[in-house]
């Protein structure tokens, strides 16, 4: 779904700090901070991705999973794999 990775890169490119997205969210703080320092691929409840995940869509950030093609035409992060 989503790594912490990802997370951090998504709040990066919006500028905006963990209590920003939980607000943008609606999840508390605390799980964002979780979520974000959990390894690899966040795990959770899966109604709390879905607004994460929602919310950053909403924001503008375009997700991208792994081998997929980047459905917009701006400027995006992708990781590379690790070597």
């Amino acid at each position: 779904m989503i790594t912490s990775a990802q997370m951090r890169a998504a709040r990066a490119l919006l500028g905006v700090d963990q209590r920003t997205l939980a607000e943008l969210a609606g999840v508390s703080l605390p799980t964002i901070q979780r979520m974000e320092a959990s390894e690899g691929t966040v795990r959770g409840v899966v109604d709390t991705l879905m607004k994460v995940i929602a919310a950053l869509d909403g924001a503008g950030v375009e997700l991208i999973g792994d081998g997929q093609p980047s459905r917009g035409l701006g400027r995006g992060v992708r990781l590379k794999e690790p070597a």
